[in-house]
């Protein structure tokens, strides 16, 4: 691999902007381009003003920039095809094009909760006891409701935009939202509902790069945060923070997470003819001392994804190149032995309504910290506003997640923007375990 390599990274999140950050350290980059990226991506690479969902726009910059390797950021891609349609147009352009991220039959994993369900239910792995309903089988849904104890546990089917998840106390309230999800509540995505049995204990994400032939990689877990207020409470956001490694997956759990999980997962995509090459998220909760799985996700997570990457000590590139050419061999990652804390500020009044373009002042590069960008823009005079309801995570390394989470609030301190909020206890959970 002596070749500089021009890559292509869609998205524009927070995550983006941590894999942007680790793949624009690699001595293989020719030419980076992330589309559309955001205000911090811009300091890795070029961003370009597309969609990536726009895959005549995509196909057109991978033409004209020469790209060889197109890395999937975020779930929506992924779901409607890339992979087919740009191999297809690569094909008859006679060009060789890699991609990191499964086709569409892979991406179902996400694209479908009850695809997942059914997965896991063929190939023995793990998760709550659920039943799939739709218009047709409504009173079954009740039925099923009424063997469930509180709290109770509804999803749409489909991509909601991470808003298709509703835990509800209410045993009346559970079916009158089941009925309004089938009616259409969150559009085509709830035309079908995963009603399921409410797991009790501590969730974590895992995530796996894999080949497509059974190889893959682990790379380290993380534990993030989905609540708006301190303590877990409020409303679900895309995440408040994230601690890596959280001390929940310890050797012991990881060795199960491998035999119970992993592997059934890989050899099931196999049996089933899936070619998948690409990021497999495992979104589990640690019921006493076994995992199971609350979703699969086909890409990286977010807020995960930016203290994950300062904690991967190899470069990432070449490794992206073996998953997305089917030749994942020889490959290991050397791990950072710090614990790394990633604090998410967001727009007041998120998750609900927000406003954009406030100016961010401060200090956006603070010595010991790392600022990943994520909902941000950069205006025509040059300063940076904010675009979207997270805003930007400050990362930080420690030898303990109180270190790591202290130097991440003092990063913040130094950056200001109108409304900006925090959650102060990222990580305190967690550290409460370990007395």
């Amino acid at each position: 691999m002596n070749k500089h390599i021009n890559v292509l990274l869609l998205g524009s999140g927070g995550r983006e902007a941590a894999l942007a950050w680790k793949i624009s350290q690699s001595p293989l980059l020719g030419n980076f381009f992330i589309a559309p990226g955001n205000a911090g991506t811009a300091q890795y690479g070029t961003n370009l003003p597309l969609k990536p969902t726009e895959f005549d726009a995509v196909y057109t910059a991978v033409k004209e920039h020469d790209i060889e390797l197109v890395v999937a950021g975020n779930e929506d891609p992924l779901v409607l095809g890339l992979r087919e349609k740009l191999q297809a147009k690569a094909d008859a352009d006679n060009r060789k094009i890699l991609i990191v991220g499964p086709g569409a039959d892979g991406a179902a994993l996400e694209g479908s909760k009850d695809f997942a369900k059914r997965f896991m239910g063929k190939y023995n792995i793990p998760t709550a006891r659920h039943l799939t309903v739709t218009a047709d089988n409504i009173s079954e849904g009740y039925a099923f409701l009424d063997t469930l104890s509180a709290p109770y546990v509804l999803k749409a089917d489909g991509l909601a935009a991470g808003k298709g998840v509703l835990i509800i106390d209410d045993i009346c309230e559970a079916k009158k939202s089941l009925q309004q999800m089938l009616d259409g509540q969150f559009g085509a995505a709830s035309a079908k509902v995963v009603i399921e049995e409410f797991l009790s204990g501590i969730e974590c994400s895992v995530f796996v790069l894999t080949d497509g032939s059974g190889r893959y990689i682990v790379l380290p877990p993380a534990k993030d945060y989905k609540r708006i207020g301190e303590g877990d409470t409020g409303l679900n956001t895309g995440g408040m923070g994230s601690v890596c490694p959280p001390p929940i997956a310890d050797e012991e759990f990881m060795k199960k997470v491998d035999s119970r999980i992993i592997r059934p997962t890989l050899d099931g995509l196999q049996k089933e003819n899936i070619d998948y090459r690409g990021f497999i998220f495992l979104g589990l909760i640690r019921c006493g001392d076994n995992p199971f799985v609350i979703e699969y996700n086909v890409r990286m997570g977010d807020p995960e994804t930016e203290s994950v990457m300062p904690r991967i000590a190899s470069d990432l590139l070449p490794i992206l190149l073996e998953v997305a050419e089917g030749n994942l061999t020889n490959m290991s990652l050397d791990i950072d032995s710090r614990t790394a804390v990633a604090v998410m500020a967001v727009s007041g009044g998120y998750p609900e309504a927000y406003v954009k373009g406030k100016k961010i002042g401060g200090n956006l590069l603070p010595e010991g910290s790392i600022i990943f960008h994520a909902g941000t823009r950069v205006d025509s005079d040059g300063s940076v506003l904010t675009d979207g309801g997270r805003v930007l995570a400050a990362v930080s390394y420690g030898e303990s997640i109180e270190e790591a989470a202290a130097k991440s609030y003092s990063a913040l301190g130094e950056i200001d923007f109108d409304g900006m909020y925090f959650r102060r206890d990222i990580g305190k959970d967690l550290i409460s375990l370990l007395k």
